[in-house]
């Protein structure tokens, strides 16, 4: 992006700022000095060279720290891939021509939040297959894909940067197995995406894969959503893979060196979210027009890991009912994307009174949903921006690693004995399970809870952990809850999906601040499914995952409560609804 002769650079930040509109209140002060000092330091243009210092002031420090200047090659994407447009268009063709009539995504995190933004706010045009995204390993969600399509008939996208994510090689190995029923040659229903060189390729190569994607190595997970990673699923569906691609370019011109820290829209954003963040808005809550929510499970990962790390971070918190003005404590800070057309009116008003409510507040305008190309650079920029103000390194998990250590050694353990080892020695007096029916168990259960909830404090925050099969009951039950706790603490809520938000929120669980309060749900499986080739099933991977997180949270001395509901996961949650909404 640092030949800008063949655009009207000056138009293009002009019609950009236009779109980007911030409302930061008594937080202005703060934020234009933090956009004075960037423009003395030249801040952009060391971005855009890569300087390690930008993040880590020590020179030495900067050049040596694993995944900082070698993450960066995110900044290029919007000039590089739409040479590889050709060769997507083509693939997509090729897929249609032999047949495929479904595409199933096996991957987490970074590999699979943005086809699933991709298939949610577009939605596959005629003619062309759908994708499903399987980023769970609860067997019910397994049994839940197997069920829906037609094997034979089905191109997977095995999708892992570092091509050893057990989830993902899990996935494969299930329905690799279950193709292997159906033709003599199943590798050719699978294709690959992952760095080169990773087990994955070779495992691609020894099963006669249909084709391997070798993404960019010096790009991180989260910040793929332009790499092969989402645009190979982008292109099966149909989207107009040029169109956002084209728009991400204009982004990053908008976003290039040349253009001051003042009027930069990533270098703005992200002044302002580490900024309020160091004041104690880190609570970064995302209101969108119908037409593109999806966006937010992509955002919440790419800030959640690249932020919460050694004791600070930014909560997102997106996916939720929005709430009165009241219900909002001084911690939070507002993000308005609006797609015109859409149906925004009561969001409008909304957000029109948290800001006279005192509340900061962005505005960002989106023509169209294509738009979207935009937002995948304006975020990953504003996010590196922010990393600067809050003195960590955006491009590092450290502690992502932790639960799944756990989680390997209860595996081993499993492999070993035969069982995972028992709750009893992790569980701690504050957590238990919930049983059936309204006897001693749920009060029990009740008082547990009421004392847990007693040890909030300013700023802090409630995060569900749900380690069940998603369902539109389970999401229904769940935001119930949430939006209660919201509503009746004036305290931030998420809810997450295990393993998928390990990937995502994990991180920032476990390295950012400790104000958290994390309620883990787990439940017993109606049914299992075996791992071709493993001793465990999922069922059994799932519940060492659960209780690796608890774990490594423990270790940290996170403040934990973990409700198991048995098997019948509904009635399971509305007991659990029923207890929350009468003891808080």
């Amino acid at each position: 992006m640092e030949d800008n002769s063949m655009v009207d650079l000056e138009a293009i930040v002009a019609r950009q700022a236009e779109k980007q509109q911030l409302s930061l209140g008594s937080y202005q002060h703060a934020y234009g000095a933090r956009l004075k000092a960037w423009s003395g330091e030249e801040i952009g243009r060391r971005l855009w060279q890569k300087d390690g210092t930008v993040w880590v002031v020590d020179p030495a420090e900067a050049a040596s720290a694993g995944d900082l200047t070698d993450r960066l090659g995110w900044l290029t994407l919007p000039a590089v891939m739409p040479n590889e447009l050709e060769n997507l268009q083509a693939f997509s063709r090729e897929m249609r021509n032999a047949g495929f009539s479904q595409v199933v995504l096996l991957g987490m995190g970074g590999s699979s939040l943005a086809p699933e933004v991709f298939m949610r706010t577009f939605g596959n045009r005629p003619g062309y297959p759908p994708v499903t995204v399987l980023d769970s390993t609860h067997p019910v969600s397994i049994q839940r894909v197997l069920q829906s399509i037609d094997v034979a008939k089905t191109l997977f996208i095995v999708s892992s940067k570092s091509g050893g994510t057990i989830e993902t090689l899990s996935f494969y190995k299930f329905f690799f197995e279950a193709v292997k029923d159906k033709r003599d040659d199943p590798g050719l229903n699978f294709v690959a995406i992952t760095d080169p060189g990773s087990a994955l390729e070779k495992l691609a190569g020894e099963k006669n894969f249909r084709r391997v994607f070798s993404a960019p190595p010096e790009v991180g997970g989260r910040y793929s959503a332009l790499t092969y990673f989402g645009m190979v699923p982008a292109a099966l569906i149909g989207v107009d893979v040029k169109t956002i691609l084209e728009r991400a370019s204009i982004m990053a011109h908008a976003c290039s060196s040349g253009v001051p820290a003042d009027k930069n829209p990533g270098l703005m954003l992200g002044a302002a979210m580490g900024e309020l963040a160091l004041a104690g808005r880190d609570k970064i809550t995302f209101l969108a027009s119908p037409g593109i929510s999806s966006f937010g499970a992509w955002v919440e990962q790419l800030i959640a890991e690249s932020t919460g790390k050694k004791g600070t971070g930014i909560l997102p918190v997106v996916d939720t009912t929005p709430g009165p003005p009241d219900a909002y404590s001084r911690d939070r800070f507002f993000i308005y994307l609006r797609l015109a057309g859409d149906e925004n009116d009561t969001l409008d008003q909304m957000v029109n009174s948290l800001e006279k409510k005192g509340h900061p507040v962005v505005r960002i305008h989106l023509d169209e949903k294509p738009d979207m190309g935009a937002e995948f650079f304006r975020w990953e920029m504003a996010t590196a921006a922010a990393g600067a103000v809050l003195g960590i390194n955006p491009f590092d998990q450290p502690d992502v690693e932790a639960a799944k250590i756990k989680a390997r050694e209860l595996m081993d353990a499993y492999r070993k004995n035969g069982v995972l080892p028992s709750d009893e020695p992790v569980l701690t007096d504050q957590a238990m399970q919930l049983y059936g029916g309204t006897g001693s168990g749920s009060s029990t259960a009740a008082g547990h809870l009421a004392d847990f909830l007693k040890q909030k404090r300013e700023g802090d925050f409630v995060a569900i952990m749900a380690y069940i099969s998603s369902s539109p009951q389970s999401d229904e039950l769940l935001d119930e809850m949430r939006i209660f706790l919201r509503d009746r603490l004036h305290i931030a809520t998420t809810v997450g999906y295990g393993p998928r938000f390990l990937h995502s929120t994990g991180q920032l669980h476990k390295g950012g601040r400790n104000n958290g309060l994390f309620i883990q749900i787990t439940h017993t499986p109606e049914s299992d499914c075996a791992i071709p080739g493993e001793p465990y099933s999922f069922g059994t991977l799932i519940a060492a995952q659960a209780l690796g997180d608890y774990q490594a949270l423990q270790e940290r001395k996170r403040r934990l409560i973990r409700f198991h509901l048995g098997s019948d996961l509904v009635a399971g949650l509305e007991r659990l609804r029923d207890i929350i909404e009468g003891e808080v």
